[in-house]
């Protein structure tokens, strides 16, 4: 695999065949586990195709979250982020804080829900439940359903990806990552002056890695912003 790029991988076999008790004599699958197992070694991205989730939905995810962002600021405060939801909610611009500077992009906070005591005393500060915008009355529905699709697709994934480790199907499954959280973020950049510059982010959002064990991107269709750092430490590719 040329490790200069990020591969796209058609992930069709697997998406398809991975809940197949005779999946391990599927060389189509076994193909695709080969290329995540190469992609996660030597770039650590990957695009997918193949993945099942409509593109109606995916632009229907998209035109939502417009929506939502093109809201009056006083609508989006009315859905703000709060210790009572358990930090769901908008995010305004210039709240979130990489490495002690304002990040200039503004975002909604959708989580899965947690009830009282269901992670102990150290989960106490993310109970609740989402908080939805009263004049898009369909947001709910649209992106609760992506949701699922995409805690699903995750799952096939990383089924594919602990057969590349080697390690049996459900490795990331039951004790280990069984009942995964899985948070959703809708992200707005927007141009602003309101934050100086010397305490803001160059870009939308400083240099990070995601916590957890996959993160999916579903990127407008317009915009290459995105940079992925190398193995030697360089920006060198753009979404």
């Amino acid at each position: 695999m040329d490790s200069d790029a990020i591969p796209l991988i058609d992930i069709a076999p697997l998406v398809e065949r991975i809940d197949d008790p005779n999946m391990a004599n599927d060389k189509d699958l076994l193909q695709v586990v080969q290329m995540l197992d190469g992609a996660c070694k030597n770039a650590g991205f990957f695009y997918v195709k193949g993945h099942g989730i409509c593109d109606l939905l995916m632009r229907e995810v998209r035109d939502v979250a417009k929506q939502i962002f093109q809201l009056p600021y006083e609508e989006k405060m009315k859905i703000k982020m709060t210790p009572d939801s358990g930090y769901r909610g908008y995010q305004r611009l210039g709240q979130h804080i990489t490495s002690g500077k304002r990040d200039m992009h503004e975002a909604i906070n959708y989580l899965a829900p947690v009830i009282p005591g269901k992670y102990g005393d150290l989960g106490k500060i993310l109970e609740g439940s989402n908080v939805w915008p009263e004049y898009l009355s369909n947001s709910k529905l649209i992106l609760e359903n992506y949701s699922s699709l995409l805690k699903d697709l995750s799952r096939k994934i990383m089924r594919g990806i602990a057969l590349a480790l080697g390690g049996p199907v459900d490795a990331f499954e039951g004790t280990v990552a069984g009942d995964p959280y899985c948070p959703m973020r809708l992200i707005s950049y927007p141009v602003s002056t309101d934050v100086p510059e010397e305490k803001r982010t160059e870009t939308g959002m400083g240099a990070h890695t995601d916590y957890g064990l996959l993160a999916l991107v579903n990127q407008a269709d317009d915009i290459c912003a995105l940079e992925v750092q190398n193995h030697s430490g360089l920006l060198e590719w753009d979404l």
